[in-house]
C-alpha cells in the first residue's frame, strides 16, 4: 500500500533563527525543499509584514519563490483578534467580517486550508462556511493540548460540518495532543530554574501513568511545598494529554493537515515524548491524505542554554517520518 502523505513544514518551526536574522523565509523554504519537506505552511501575521495589506505584485513574489524550490503552500494559519479593543471584545459580526478577510488571502495565495484557532464557536464559523465554500477553503479547528479529537468542544464543531453537510469545515489535529511521555527537554528546563530532581521524577512518573493532572499540581503545590519551578512543571501536565491514537480512523474524513508538533528528537530519529510511532501508522491505515507539516516548538525549553537548530531538528523528524510511514506500508501490503 502506497501512502498519500505528505511532509512539509511550518515556518513557525523557524522562529528562533528568523528572528535573529540568520535565515531569511527563502532560506526556511529551500531547507523545507532539500529534505523532502516541499508543503509550506504560513502565518500570514508573522510572515507577511504589511499584512493584512497584501498586493497582487507581494503574491507573485510569494508564489516565484516557491516555484524556485518546487515548494508549495499547504496551510494558511489565521488568527482572530478578539481583544483588539480595550474596551470591548469583537462583536460576532467583526468575527465573521475577520475570518472572512482571512479566507479571501487564504484563496489569493492558493491555499487551500486554513488553521482555525481553538477558540472560534462554532456557531460563528458556521457563519462563515458560505464563504468558505464559494473559495473552496477548508476551515480545519486546531485540535489543541489540552483540548483532544473526543473532546466535546471538537465534537461541536464536526457536528455543525455533519448538519451543513459541509466539507468545507472540519478540525485539524495538532499532535501535542498524542504526548505519551513528559519530554525530557521540559524536565531540564525546570531543573535549571530550581526544580529539585526528585520533585521533577516524580510529576514525570505521575505522567507516566497518567494520573489526572490536578492531583499532581496539588501533590507538589501543597504535599510537597514545591517551589515555583516545581509548581510551574506541574501545572504543564494541564497541556500534556496522551490522546488515543487508534481514534485517527474515525476522525481522519474531517481534516486535510496535520500540524506536526515536536519538542526535540534524539539523535537516533525518534521522538522521546510524542506517539508518532503510534500515531502514524493509524494515518497510513486510515487512507488519510494531506500533509505532515512540522511545527517545531522546543527552541524556548533549550535557548537558556545553548543556540537552537531548528534546522536539524526538523531535519531529523522528517528521516522519522519517512521510515515510519514506509513501515507502516509494508505492513498493510
Amino acid at each position: 500500500m502506497k501512502s498519500k502523505i505528505q511532509r512539509g513544514i511550518s515556518l513557525y518551526s523557524f522562529q528562533e533563527e528568523m528572528f535573529l536574522g540568520r535565515m531569511s523565509v527563502e532560506d526556511v523554504v529551500a531547507f523545507g525543499a532539500s529534505i523532502g519537506a516541499k508543503g509550506i505552511e504560513i502565518l500570514p501575521e508573522q510572515n507577511m509584514p504589511t499584512f493584512p495589506n497584501i498586493t497582487d505584485q507581494q503574491i507573485g513574489e510569494w508564489q516565484d519563490m516557491l516555484a524556485r524550490h518546487g515548494a508549495h503552500f499547504t496551510c494558511y494559519d489565521m488568527f482572530l483578534d478578539t481583544k483588539r479593543r480595550k474596551d470591548r471584545l469583537m462583536s460576532d459580526e467583526e468575527q465573521v467580517e475577520s475570518i472572512h478577510r482571512d479566507l479571501v488571502l487564504c484563496n489569493r495565495l492558493g491555499i487551500k486550508n486554513m488553521r482555525i484557532l481553538i477558540f472560534v464557536r462554532p456557531d460563528i464559523l458556521e457563519k462563515c462556511v458560505p464563504m468558505a465554500e464559494k473559495l473552496d477553503v477548508h476551515m480545519g479547528v486546531e485540535v489543541h493540548a489540552p483540548w483532544y479529537l473526543d473532546h466535546a468542544w471538537i465534537l461541536r464543531t464536526i457536528e455543525v460540518a455533519d448538519r451543513l453537510k459541509t466539507k468545507h469545515l472540519g478540525i485539524l489535529p495538532d499532535m501535542g495532543i498524542f504526548m505519551k511521555h513528559y519530554p525530557p527537554a521540559f524536565r531540564a528546563r525546570f531543573e535549571r530554574q530550581g526544580a529539585r530532581p526528585e520533585v521533577t521524577q516524580f510529576i514525570v512518573d505521575q505522567h507516566e501513568q497518567k494520573v489526572m493532572c490536578e492531583y499532581t499540581i496539588y501533590e507538589v503545590a501543597v504535599k510537597m511545598q514545591g517551589n515555583k519551578a516545581e509548581v510551574a512543571m506541574a501545572e504543564t501536565l494541564r497541556h500534556a494529554p496522551y490522546a488515543n491514537p487508534k481514534r485517527i480512523g474515525d476522525f481522519a474524513p474531517y481534516f486535510r493537515h496535520i500540524q506536526a508538533k515536536f519538542y526535540e528528537m534524539n539523535e537516533d530519529y525518534t521522538d522521546p515524548a510524542l506517539a508518532y510511532d503510534e500515531v502514524i501508522p493509524e494515518l497510513v491505515k486510515a487512507g488519510w491524505e494531506g500533509t505532515l507539516s512540522s511545527e517545531y516548538e522546543g527552541n524556548r525549553w533549550i535557548q537558556d542554554v545553548h543556540e537552537v537548530d531548528s534546522r536539524e531538528q526538523v531535519r531529523r523528524q522528517h528521516v522519522m517520518f519517512e521510515r515510519l510511514i514506509a513501515k507502516a506500508e509494508a505492513e498493510l501490503a
